[in-house]
């Protein structure tokens, strides 16, 4: 990452999950370049450390913690360690999540429609109900929730992803509703196909006898022709999380090369 150039988010305190791989890194990046002090949250601890120096040698602060958001009690330590460390928290990417469950519903197992459900939505709840509390305390801040384009439409063979996400937008909204009063905006994120890793990984699933060929049809599902690149998704999210968007709550906004478009 580059040096400190703009200090949109001086003196605010960020906390992201999923912060290790694609739009959360960038996302990471791009706030602690605009002055953000970040608390990061992953699993992989390695990743984590990694993307805490990359962002101290820019003369950035962060700090890493490894956390399962699918279990409370380490959601709930994570934004703990954000106020002991710094004293508040102003804002929240809400980034963590996948699918992890494929095939018609008749066919998901009950185990794993679960163990989707936990990633992608209980793990927002349990998000939501420590870190609204926490910008209260500081005065307000906003919340970004990352819904995806699954969050409006649906996925053949994902079920399991597709309710989680559209309940991603629901909670949203009712958190926009509770907040409102309290100077606290949470906001939805309608995200297409981003080039990550692992959307490399789940492209393959897509129809075609080779890799590349795979990525070109995942691809042309957005008539932009392409997918997102992560810094793109990033100046969003930083957008979003600003206080120049001090007006916008309870909305899904889309950052989907036109897929949205076509519903």
């Amino acid at each position: 990452m580059g040096v400190i150039v703009y200090a949109r988010f001086a003196g605010k305190v960020i906390l992201i999950t999923g912060a290790t791989s694609g739009m959360g890194w960038a996302t990471a990046e791009r706030v602690a370049g605009e002055g953000a002090k970040l608390v990061l949250v992953a699993r992989g601890r390695e990743v984590g450390e990694a993307l805490v120096a990359d962002i101290r040698a820019a003369g950035g602060e962060a700090v890493f913690v490894r956390a399962d958001v699918t279990e409370e009690a380490e959601v709930a330590e994570a934004v703990g360690l954000a106020l002991s460390r710094y004293g508040r928290l102003d804002g929240a990417f809400n980034n963590a999540g996948a699918p992890t469950a494929d095939g018609p519903v008749t066919e998901v197992d009950s185990k794993a429609w679960h163990a989707d459900l936990a990633l992608n939505l209980t793990s927002v709840f349990y998000a939501l109900k420590y870190e609204i509390p926490a910008l209260q305390a500081s005065g307000g801040g906003a919340i970004l929730n990352n819904a995806s384009v699954c969050g409006v439409a649906a996925y053949p063979n994902r079920a399991s992803y597709n309710a989680a996400k559209h309940g991603v937008i629901g909670l949203t909204q009712s958190a926009a509703l509770d907040a409102a009063a309290t100077g606290v905006r949470v906001n939805a994120l309608i995200t297409g196909g981003v080039d990550t890793p692992l959307s490399r990984a789940l492209a393959r699933g897509h129809p075609g006898p080779t890799p590349e060929e795979s990525w070109r049809s995942a691809e042309a599902m957005h008539p932009l022709g392409r997918m997102a690149r992560p810094d793109e998704v990033a100046a969003f999210a930083a957008f979003l999380l600003s206080d120049e968007t001090g007006f916008i709550t309870g909305a899904a906004l889309a950052i989907d090369g036109g897929m949205t478009a076509r519903l």
